[in-house]
């Protein structure tokens, strides 16, 4: 569609009724076959926008008025959701947002991945779709002569303090503030992003859910912190569950939170927690599910798709810290993991040798390289695990599966679009897929996990 043939102009008023959600949760209307994006609308809506912005192919819009609102609109619980942008759905109520989630889902796997014919189950929702976050991890600014701690508002920089947040598990929320108190009853300083001074950059509590084991993290711009003994020793006293408090060291002028030093300030390197039955030992920088709850939903699911009776051998390909392998070793005769970050793989040996775990065997590298490696070794495995970050796999992996040929693999996906894609391109290469399960890891935001089961044809 041509500029000229856009049917409307910037800054027209005109009235529209709301027929999708967008991956990001914008409502979508339609003017002559033209999309437009409008926030805060959901699908069935109708109200009267501003057009903002023209694109050749889409534009955006801004909410002016509602006629007639959804049965799934509700008022969002958070007092700073619309400034916030860390949850997008709260004015969804949960039933509507685990369909929209399915929706998001089907629509995927038929557009992109051309699988319309395939089991989509419901989404697997929380009993209390609230307080579920075990990390937070917030920038540090100053207003007013004091310490603000929260989110960047949408589209900027400009941190919205924050007392509470929803989706945090309440006692993070609690330690954040007193941790925040204490900093700025000893002065320190946050550091300022455009000329490049002060000390305090983000701070992070980690918590184990099971446990309630507690660890403040501390990401500073310079290695020394004014008043840092008696700082910890204030800390460690008025937060009782504390186990363990770090200093990371981030000197760069960049949007990365963490730096390459990180140092253990108090007590241990490590807090514990465990989903079902393993036991995970997490450090300042460890990969683990933010969601234990759901994470052991997530995981459950792929044990069961994975069909183990003690006799398989498994390959779980970007294995992280050990997750879903060490679940999957309670049940096979072998399972090899492979990943890119040393670290991880300590951490994922510490974890096996923590639950008594030795059927794992654990790899650092690129799993399109390893693979292949232990194939010509004469591993051939039985189930194939993959839970890779949101751009899906890597295509030489895909083609490695279709060469290695085993019986069924698992495929747990942070990002339904990217596993659609994949899908395709190992159903091309000989696999059916059975059923995909999509689960809610991040309820009030937009993401969406899926587990799908594929056997060979």
């Amino acid at each position: 569609m041509s500029k000229q043939m856009v049917p409307i102009r910037k800054n027209d008023e005109i009235d529209v009724i709301f027929e999708d959600l967008t991956h990001d949760g914008k409502g979508v209307a339609k003017v002559d076959g033209y999309p437009l994006f409008v926030g805060n609308a959901l699908p069935g809506e109708k109200g009267k926008i501003r057009v903002t912005k023209l694109n050749k192919g889409y534009g955006f819009g801004r909410l002016l008025e509602l006629y007639e609102e959804s049965v799934f609109r509700t008022e969002p619980t958070c007092p700073i959701f619309a400034e916030c942008g860390g949850c997008q759905l709260q004015h969804i109520t949960y039933e509507g947002q685990l369909k929209a989630k399915e929706k998001q889902v089907r629509d995927v796997m038929d557009r992109i991945g051309k699988l319309g014919n395939i089991n989509i189950h419901p989404v697997l929702g929380m009993e209390n779709p609230w307080h579920y976050r075990n990390k937070a991890q917030v920038p540090v600014g100053e207003q007013e002569g004091g310490l603000v701690g929260g989110f960047y508002k949408q589209r900027s920089h400009e941190i919205v303090n924050m007392e509470a947040c929803l989706i945090q598990q309440e006692e993070n929320d609690e330690v954040l503030q007193k941790v925040k108190a204490i900093c700025n009853d000893f002065g320190i300083r946050a550091y300022n992003e455009k000329n490049h001074k002060g000390t305090l950059r983000h701070i992070m509590i980690r918590s184990g859910k099971v446990t309630g084991e507690i660890m403040v993290v501390l990401i500073t711009r310079t290695p020394d912190i004014p008043g840092r003994r008696k700082l910890v020793e204030r800390i460690v006293s008025e937060i009782q569950e504390v186990k363990s408090v770090v200093q990371n060291i981030n000197p760069k002028r960049t949007n990365v939170i963490f730096g390459d030093q990180t140092h253990v300030l108090w007590g241990e390197e490590y807090i514990y927690d465990t989903i079902g039955e393993v036991k995970f030992a997490i450090s300042a920088r460890s990969f683990y599910q933010v969601n234990p709850e759901q994470t052991k939903v997530l995981y459950d699911k792929a044990l069961e798709y994975a069909d183990l009776h003690g006799q398989e051998t498994v390959i779980d390909a970007y294995c992280g810290i050990g997750t879903i392998s060490l679940f999957l070793a309670q049940r096979a005769k072998k399972v090899y993991g492979v990943e890119i970050v040393p670290e991880a793989i300590e951490d994922a040996e510490r974890n096996a040798e923590l639950n008594g775990i030795d059927n794992v065997e654990f790899a650092v590298g690129e799993a399109e390289t390893v693979i292949p490696k232990w194939y010509e070794e004469g591993v051939e495995a039985d189930v194939l695990v993959v839970d890779p970050p949101r751009k899906g796999c890597d295509e030489s992996l895909l083609q490695t599966i279709i060469e290695m040929k085993p019986k069924k693999v698992v495929y747990v996906s942070c990002n339904p679009a990217t596993l659609a894609r994949d899908l395709r391109i190992l159903e091309d290469g000989g696999y059916k897929t059975v059923q995909v399960q999509p689960v809610d890891m991040f309820p009030q935001t937009v993401h969406v996990e899926c587990v799908a089961q594929l056997t060979l044809i």
